[in-house]
């Protein structure tokens, strides 16, 4: 065991110390992360404290008509014996699988108090077809969001709507055309193999009428047939977005769909950010009585679902208290069952490639209820725990 501690740290300094001089040549950007956190105690874990660092190294290249992108990452959890990951209400492990067809990484070493992985988490190239088109075969981000936090019409890897770090999206593996007709229309098709060997294909177009974006998509997702709709523009000062995706549900049919506003205010003088948003999802439960059996849905394990419940609303609001200084609060809750998230935070911009957050996490809410090997959620984010971190990231 000691020998493999001896490698652990090996590579993660040999990895560590040239990122200076690797930052220095053409083609090569990276990303650093710290997340210290502390969790209190709950039904599915004891109270404890654990540090995620993620490193991230990037590189492309445009060689003639093609540009080859990469990226490659390293996390490593160091954490209290007892103390579980998956209790924290986010994910700083960017290295998890997004549902990849391509084994790219995995699990190095796990035990009681830690855990390392490691994901190439972007491997593709994209080919210029000339006359407005391009054609990008690999691991890819691949996004269709049109909402900012709740994103049930996203069919690729939607982010945790609780997650503080979004700072990069999990590659898919897939083929992805895109053809622009105009300044403002495009179209696109998206082939994808996932985990499993479920098949994704989609064609999407958009478009921009009398300044409202909007388009629609159509096809098969994870091997059942879905489409949607979405748009987005602005009434007065406010922006409005909202999308809608039909799936197939069993021997029916699912809807999903959210409707988002923001707009900035100036507010003693500074800039006062608000996010308001609303989704029904008809994979979601109607009742706490449903949250494990719509845990338990394949829409659930294929990551499509971000919430459980069938009706959530999220506020985010984010206020500039000095040019370098940030403070934000996010309330993500279930509509039915009256729980939420509420998380408070702090940003400090420490350089133009450093910056330094503190935040907390606290679900309210009715609780689990464990009778025997029964367990029962009262709610859906009643029983979630406490969580205060620290983080700092580092762009180089």
């Amino acid at each position: 065991m000691t020998g493999r501690r001896g490698l652990l740290a090996g590579a993660l300094a040999a990895l560590l110390v040239p990122v200076s001089s690797i930052a220095q040549q053409p083609g090569f950007s990276g990303y650093y992360l710290n997340v210290f956190t502390q969790l209190a105690g709950s039904p599915f874990a004891s109270a404890g404290a654990s540090d995620v660092q993620r490193l991230r190294i990037m590189w492309n290249a445009s060689p003639g008509p093609l540009r080859l992108d990469a990226a490659y990452e390293h996390t490593l959890t160091l954490r209290q014996a007892g103390t579980s990951v998956g209790a924290q209400l986010f994910t700083a492990t960017g290295t998890e699988s997004g549902g990849d067809w391509l084994r790219l990484g995995g699990e190095i070493e796990s035990g009681e108090r830690m855990l390392w992985r490691h994901r190439v988490d972007r491997l593709s190239v994209r080919v210029d077809l000339g006359a407005g088109a391009d054609l990008v075969v690999g691991r890819q981000p691949v996004s269709w969001a049109t909402t900012l936090f709740l994103t049930p019409a996203d069919p690729f890897s939607p982010f945790d709507p609780a997650d503080p770090f979004r700072e990069y999206r999990a590659g898919v593996d897939a083929a992805r055309l895109r053809v622009y007709r105009g300044a403002f229309t495009q179209f696109e098709a998206v082939a994808r193999i996932a985990a499993g060997e479920s098949v994704t294909v989609l064609g999407r177009v958009s478009s921009n009428v009398r300044g409202w974006d909007l388009g629609a998509w159509g096809g098969v997702v994870h091997d059942t047939p879905g489409a949607a709709a979405f748009l987005s523009g602005s009434v007065g000062l406010w922006a409005l977005r909202a999308e809608a995706a039909v799936r197939e549900l069993g021997s029916g049919v699912a809807v999903r769909g959210a409707v988002g506003m923001d707009r900035t205010f100036a507010l003693a003088g500074r800039d006062l950010y608000l996010v308001v948003e609303v989704q029904r999802d008809g994979f979601g439960a109607t009742s706490a009585a449903g949250l494990l059996e719509a845990a338990a849905r394949r829409a659930a394990r294929q990551g499509e679902m971000q919430v459980l419940g069938r009706e959530v609303g999220a506020v985010q609001l984010s206020y500039t208290l000095h040019p370098l200084v940030s403070a934000s609060g996010l309330v993500l809750g279930n509509l039915r069952d009256g729980s939420f998230i509420a998380s408070p935070g702090v940003s400090w911009s420490a350089s133009e490639s450093v910056s330094v957050r503190m935040g907390a996490y606290f679900g309210v809410g009715e609780g689990v209820a464990v009778e025997g090997t029964d367990v029962r959620l009262g709610s859906e984010f009643g029983a979630l725990p406490r969580v205060v971190f620290g983080s700092l990231n580092w762009f180089f």
